[in-house]
């Protein structure tokens, strides 16, 4: 299932529990972020068929962050793709540190997994149509970013924020405190357009955002109140 947002940008929907996948198609490069849990792999070629592409066209993997339903299907791009990802991510994939992956959760080997580029934030991938910034934005893991199209206004944003300012558990390597503070530099960004990693697409950024701010100050309070 796919829907096609602009020209070159497609949203991609495998099957629970697997993320939302995007796919950026340039002429110079195609770009897919997140490519979803390892079981989905087969959803997620047929799906890149009905586009008009084939995974070998694929040239670069973007992962927003290190848990295997937005990195399990890796494995099916890693030997003909450049996989890139936050440094903090990368250390926790190449090492398969199964304790922040969740991969045998998911019914997968933490093992065998590769990251080529290892992303700070303010990393730049320049392309003939696209202008795509990485910002860091640690909170829901150590090691989460959204990647970033100021001309476009366009927010790819993982699990770090959702429509209607749902925000994400921590997880094992994650703090409500940088949470909090990603959440709010993301506020200083313009943005007309947030593709969360799972859930619906939304525009009404300036308010969802803030709503986020509000629940992770709170999730923070009452994790401190419970300490």
């Amino acid at each position: 299932m796919y829907e096609k947002i602009k020209d070159s940008l497609y949203k991609i929907k495998t099957e629970r529990p697997s993320c939302t996948s995007y796919l950026i198609l340039d002429d110079q490069r195609n770009i897919l972020i997140d490519p979803g849990l390892y079981q989905k792999y087969d959803l997620l070629k047929e799906t890149l068929s009905e586009i008009g592409i084939k995974p070998s066209d694929i040239d670069v993997i973007l992962n927003t962050h290190e848990h295997a339903d937005h990195i399990g299907a890796n494995k099916y791009f890693q030997d003909h793709c450049t996989i890139m990802t936050h440094r903090y991510a990368a250390t926790k994939i190449i090492n398969a540190d199964d304790e922040v992956l969740h991969c045998r959760g998911h019914g997968i080997a933490p093992e065998g997994y590769h990251v080529h580029l290892w992303l700070e934030s303010n990393n730049v991938i320049e392309l003939d149509n696209w202008f795509i910034r990485t910002i860091y934005t640690p909170g829901h893991t150590s090691g989460s970013v959204c990647f970033y199209e100021p001309r476009k206004r366009i927010l790819f944003s993982g699990d770090t924020v959702f429509a209607k300012g749902t925000i994400s558990d921590i997880s094992d390597s994650g703090s409500y405190g940088e949470y909090v503070n990603s959440l709010s530099i993301l506020n200083t960004y313009k943005i007309d357009l947030i593709l969360p990693g799972h859930g619906a697409s939304t525009t009404n950024v300036d308010h969802d955002i803030t709503t986020a701010i509000e629940n992770a100050n709170q999730r923070h309070q009452d994790f401190l109140r419970k300490t």
